[in-house]
């Protein structure tokens, strides 16, 4: 390899690694939270039927009414408790109405962190030790999840689409399945990716991400490992780079946010894409 093509490489580790290390990434505070698993309802109360049948009430014998004063009256204590059933359904709803008029009018700020705890309990890898694998891009090591990974495909021959992307590098047919391709590298750090280096890439997987039809190119795969939370500086709120989940201390290479990645590519869009 010239040392051009070396140098070229250094510049691009080097800028992963201040990406990854900007001084503005927060780390998330680190919590050991036992989950609570609530038994099911079966467990608290498991009545017989027959004790069940035993609750119900048998229906009331009326009285035969012996006057007209009496249907009388029968008929206006009727017309007086729909008349309050009726009351009782209007407070209701207008009370229905004021708390989701209350909840749609909430800040923008506590509708952001509600959607934010929720994708986080979304993620099973956030909890205990997890699986990751990590592949090579031009010398750099970049880590997925294990079980964000939609499979592994040997690099083929892809087919350009017009008005796409530069990162795009095609679309590429895998039994009758077609794959949306990324290069990888032209992705990650576009300005970086001079002739030299995009000559001397050579791309033989292509890693699925989860259900998608989405492939990152990759020219090795390193290893898989298990990792514990504490190895891993997650970054829970990060606006400016949704698609890094953390950053794997001991490696420090990227941690791909897999389902935010997959939101950025549908939409088009690069690495320097923030959520707004």
């Amino acid at each position: 390899m010239s040392k051009s093509l070396t140098a070229s490489k250094n510049v691009m580790k080097t800028y992963l690694s201040e990406l990854l290390t900007d001084p503005d990434l927060e780390l998330a505070q680190q919590r050991d939270v036992k989950p609570k698993f609530n038994k099911p309802l079966a467990h608290k109360e498991n009545k017989s039927l027959e004790k069940l049948l035993k609750t119900v009430s048998e229906p009331k014998q009326l009285t035969p009414l012996k006057s007209d004063a009496s249907i009388a009256a029968l008929e206006v204590k009727v017309e007086v408790t729909e008349r309050r059933q009726e009351l009782s359904h209007k407070v209701k709803n207008d009370l229905d109405a004021t708390i989701l008029t209350k909840l749609e009018n909430l800040p923008s700020q506590v509708n952001d962190s509600i959607d934010e705890l929720s994708k986080l309990k979304e993620k099973s890898y956030r909890q205990g030790d997890f699986q990751a694998m990590y592949f090579d891009v031009a010398g750099l090591i970049i880590a997925v999840p294990l079980i964000e990974l939609g499979g592994i495909h040997k690099a083929d021959k892809t087919t350009s689409l017009m008005g796409k992307p530069d990162w795009f590098k095609g679309v590429m047919l895998h039994r009758d399945e077609k794959i949306n391709v990324v290069d990888t590298a032209l992705w990650v750090m576009p300005e970086k990716c001079d002739e030299t280096l995009k000559s001397s890439l050579n791309y033989q997987y292509i890693i699925m991400l989860n259900d998608s039809n989405w492939g990152l190119l990759a020219e090795n795969l390193v290893d898989t490992v298990v990792l514990s939370q504490d190895q891993v500086k997650w970054l829970d709120t990060s606006s400016k780079r949704p698609w890094l989940a953390g950053l794997v201390k001991e490696k420090m290479c990227a941690l791909l946010d897999v389902s935010a990645l997959i939101e950025l590519l549908d939409k088009g869009s690069d690495i320097y894409t923030s959520v707004t």
